[in-house]
């Protein structure tokens, strides 16, 4: 009766009863959602791509505390050090992002991963949810190593508008994938499962991260505050990471099934992609009310739509921001692992092996 039950909501969870002798999996056995083959089992791999951006990720490794934050305490003790408008973009970003990794952790943890029906992209999802961990971590110590009032910046999502919005903006998407009474297997709950993964993946990562990054990354290629960029540097490269799995994720949903992908789901998705664009855009002008750093707000504008034109050419859908150029070519140079120095050429401690570490009973 269980078992009858179960096959009507979906795909497996991994926590099935074992049947002994069941047959052995085939790659045909496995699909992203819906899917009913036992998930503890790793291999054959279906979705090689996924397993290759697993080792990608574990080969980017690094640790906040690596990186050295002296000049960064310095500038930022001295009064004469930075303006108030580069302090201001500071910490206006390090009370967003504070809160903002955890926000997808949450996504992961409570939403997506039991929904995820495949043990190849579960196991990006698990080093995905280290790396959100990771990242609130550096925050934390950039905040802490600055000296800041740690209480009032991780609480500026519930304090400072244009932080607030969008962290409320994303939250309702966990909250309906969360619901314990929530199962995919339906045309309609499919679809809202599709909706939060391009929620989060394309819009907030893909998005509501942008001007942030720029901002900080910015102000560490004018030899201000490098320790703080080189940690936003490092987080960057993951999300870029996260935001190309997640890309992955939605269209081998949408070539395993094409049903969903409606016209009117196509348009509330552009919807939900314009709706961010406006956001972040709002988001800009709070945090560089005047121009600063050769930057402006209406800059911001024009990136947020190209980077929104390529999002959604990214999963199949046209642009809706026809002209819209890239005013901060110098990112995509900040992304791409091949062309940059050597990414951990900065480090100031040796990454240890577990071969090497002294164990204190």
């Amino acid at each position: 009766m269980r078992t009858v039950e179960y096959q009507q909501v979906g795909g497996s969870t991994g926590l099935e009863s074992l049947q002994m002798g069941a047959a052995r999996i085939q790659v045909d056995d496995k699909r992203i959602i819906n899917c009913r083959a036992d998930l503890n089992q790793l291999v054959p791999f279906k979705y090689k791509w996924a397993w290759q951006k697993y080792l990608d990720a574990c080969a980017n490794h690094w640790m906040p505390n690596e990186i050295n934050m002296a000049a960064d305490v310095a500038l930022w003790k001295d009064p004469n050090g930075l303006t108030e408008d580069e302090r201001l973009l500071i910490k206006r970003n390090l009370g967003f992002f504070s809160t903002a990794d955890s926000l997808v952790a949450n996504n992961l943890v409570l939403a997506v991963y039991r929904h995820i029906t495949n043990p190849e992209c579960r196991q990006y999802l698990l080093r995905q949810a280290f790396e959100e961990a990771l990242h609130t971590h550096a925050y934390q110590h950039v905040i802490q190593s600055l000296g800041m009032d740690e209480a009032e910046v991780f609480n500026m999502y519930r304090e400072v508008p244009a932080v607030a919005r969008k962290a409320a903006w994303s939250i309702p998407f966990t909250d309906s994938l969360g619901d314990p009474n929530f199962h995919t297997g339906t045309p309609e709950n499919d679809q809202r499962l599709l909706r939060d993964l391009i929620a989060f993946y394309v819009v907030f990562e893909g998005i509501f991260f942008y001007v942030g990054f720029t901002q900080v990354l910015s102000m560490g290629r004018r030899n201000k505050m490098t320790g703080t960029s080189e940690q936003f540097q490092y987080i960057l490269r993951d999300e870029s990471m996260h935001l190309n799995f997640g890309i992955d994720v939605i269209n081998q949903i949408k070539t395993e099934n094409p049903h969903l992908w409606t016209d009117r789901f196509k348009q509330e998705i552009i919807e939900m992609v314009c709706s961010g664009v406006e956001l972040e855009y709002t988001y800009a002008v709070d945090t560089m009310p005047r121009g600063i750093l050769g930057m402006n707000a209406e800059m911001f504008k024009e990136y947020l739509q190209f980077i929104a034109n390529r999002r959604l050419a990214q999963i199949g859908l046209p642009q809706q921001y026809p002209g819209a150029n890239n005013p901060f070519p110098w990112m995509s140079e900040m992304m791409d692992l091949k062309k940059e120095k050597n990414f951990f050429e900065t480090r100031v401690i040796e990454y240890q092996t577990g071969g090497a570490l002294s164990w204190d009973e």
